[in-house]
C-alpha cells in the first residue's frame, strides 16, 4: 500500500482499523509500504516513526513495516504519481525478500501499487487480492485523466489487473455490481467502517445561536468540488460560518475563491485526536460532498461518512446514489444538489429551525450495523479463508 501508519489517510485508516483484527485473530502480517511522507511530500516524523527504507520496522499491532524509498515531492499531482511509481517498484523486490505469504492484497488508489502487487503475487506464485477502494478505471475517465474513445493505459492496465486477480475487493457494491458487469467473476464488498465505541455521541447542537457553523472535514480535491460550499457559504453571508479541514491539491484554489467572494471560511490544518472533536461538537452540520458530474460516484461512499453517522451530527449530504442511500438509510440529515443556491437555502432553513439539527441515535445504530470494523475484519478473513480452502474465521 502507498500510505500507512503514522500517516493519516483513508487507506490508513481503514488498513489499521483492518489489520488491528487481524492481528487480534493471530494472523501473521507483513505491510509494504514507502517511508511516511504524506502530506508534504517529505519526511517530516522522526525516523523512530516514519521508519527507514529497507528497515524492519514492528507496527502498532503485530503487523511487520517494511518501508521502501520515497522520492521527495509538493504538491503537484504528476510530481505525486511519480513518486507512487517510484515507491510500487522499490517494493517489488522487497516483497520478494519479504518470507512468502498465503496471499498478497494490494489496495488502490495508488494504481502503479496494483501493479507492483500483481507481479509480486506472480513472482511468488500466490493468490492476488485487489482491493479497489475508487471506481477505477471508470474515475479516470470522469476526472479527465483520460480523453476520446480510445482506452488509455492507465484504463487497459487497470483493466487487465482486476480480470486476473484471484478476488477483488470493492467498499461500495454499486462499484462491485460494475466490475462482475464487466466479466470480472469472483468480486465481494467489505466497505469502509470504524469502530463506532471509539466514536463518543455528541450532544445535541445549542437550541439558539446566532452563527450557524457548517464543518467540512477531509481532502480538498477536484473531487470533492468544495467551490459549491464556499459559494453557499457566501450567498447565506455573515449569519453563518463555514470551516474547511485538511489539505488537498485544490485548496489554494479554494483559499483565493474565499477571499474574492469574501465569503465567511476558515481553513485549518488538518486535525487529529481531540481538536477534531472539538471542531465537530462546535459544529451545526457536517458536510459530505462528492462532484454529481461524474458517473463513477455514484458508486462511491465518502470514507468520513461513517464518522459522522457515528458522531450523531446533522449531515448535508451533497451526494448521489449509494452515498446518498446510506444517508437516508440512516436517516442522518438532508440530501441537497450540487449548487450554491440550494446549499445556500438549506443551511438557510436549518437555522432559522434549529429543532432539525437534532438527530437520535439512529445513524450510530446504521454504523454499528453495517460498518463496525470488528465485523467488517471478520468478513474479510473469510474471503481470504475462502480464497485459500482455509476454514473460515471463528465468529466473535
Amino acid at each position: 500500500m502507498h500510505s500507512y501508519w503514522p500517516e493519516s489517510s483513508p487507506p490508513q485508516r481503514r488498513w489499521t482499523a483492518l489489520l488491528k483484527e487481524f492481528c487480534a485473530t493471530g494472523w501473521d502480517v507483513n505491510v509494504i509500504t514507502p517511508v511516511a511522507h504524506a502530506p508534504s511530500g517529505r519526511r517530516e516524523l522522526p525516523v523512530e516513526q516514519a521508519g527507514q527504507a529497507f528497515r524492519l520496522q514492528k507496527g502498532q499491532f503485530t503487523e511487520l513495516i517494511r518501508r521502501v524509498p520515497y522520492l521527495p515531492h509538493g504538491n503537484s499531482q504528476l510530481a505525486r504519481f511519480i513518486d507512487h511509481c517510484f515507491s510500487a517498484a522499490m517494493s517489488v523486490p522487497v516483497g520478494l525478500f519479504t518470507p512468502r505469504p498465503d496471499v498478497v492484497i494490494a489496495t488502490a488508489p495508488s494504481l502503479p501499487i496494483l501493479a507492483a502487487g500483481y507481479l509480486l503475487a506472480r513472482l511468488r506464485r500466490v493468490p492476488l487480492i485487489v482491493e479497489m477502494r475508487d471506481a477505477w478505471p471508470d474515475l479516470a475517465r470522469d476526472s479527465r485523466m483520460v480523453k476520446g474513445r480510445v482506452k488509455s493505459v492507465v484504463e487497459v492496465a487497470v483493466d487487465f489487473i482486476q480480470h486476473r486477480a484471484d478476488l477483488v475487493v470493492t467498499v461500495t457494491e454499486g462499484f462491485a455490481e460494475t466490475l462482475r458487469s464487466r466479466g470480472i467473476k469472483n468480486v465481494a464488498t467489505v466497505s469502509n467502517g470504524l469502530h463506532v465505541d471509539t466514536i463518543p455521541v455528541l450532544g445535541p447542537p445549542e437550541p439558539e445561536r446566532d452563527t450557524f457553523e457548517a464543518l467540512y472535514l477531509g481532502n480538498h480535491g477536484a473531487s470533492q468540488h468544495l467551490e459549491v460550499i464556499i459559494r453557499a457559504s457566501a450567498l447565506v453571508g455573515d449569519s453563518m460560518h463555514l470551516h474547511l479541514v485538511g489539505h488537498g491539491t485544490q485548496r489554494p484554489a479554494l483559499e483565493k475563491l474565499a477571499r474574492q467572494l469574501k465569503a465567511p471560511v476558515t481553513f485549518h490544518a488538518p486535525m487529529h485526536g481531540e481538536a477534531v472533536l472539538d471542531r465537530y461538537a462546535s459544529a451545526d452540520t457536517c458536510i459530505v460532498s462528492l462532484r454529481d458530474d461524474w458517473k463513477s460516484f455514484e458508486t462511491t461512499v465518502p470514507s468520513k461518512t461513517y464518522e459522522v453517522l457515528s458522531l450523531g451530527r446533522h449531515v448535508t449530504a451533497i451526494v448521489k446514489g449509494e452515498a446518498a442511500r446510506i444517508i437516508e438509510d440512516a436517516e442522518a440529515g438532508d440530501i441537497v444538489p450540487s449548487n450554491p443556491e440550494a446549499v445556500a437555502e438549506l443551511w438557510r432553513q436549518l437555522a432559522a429551525d434549529r429543532s432539525r439539527l437534532v438527530r437520535d441515535e439512529t445513524s450510530r445504530q446504521w454504523v454499528k450495523e453495517h460498518a463496525e470494523y470488528s465485523l467488517l475484519a471478520e468478513q474479510y478473513m473469510g474471503l481470504i479463508a475462502k480464497l485459500l480452502n482455509r476454514e473460515p474465521v471463528s465468529s466473535r
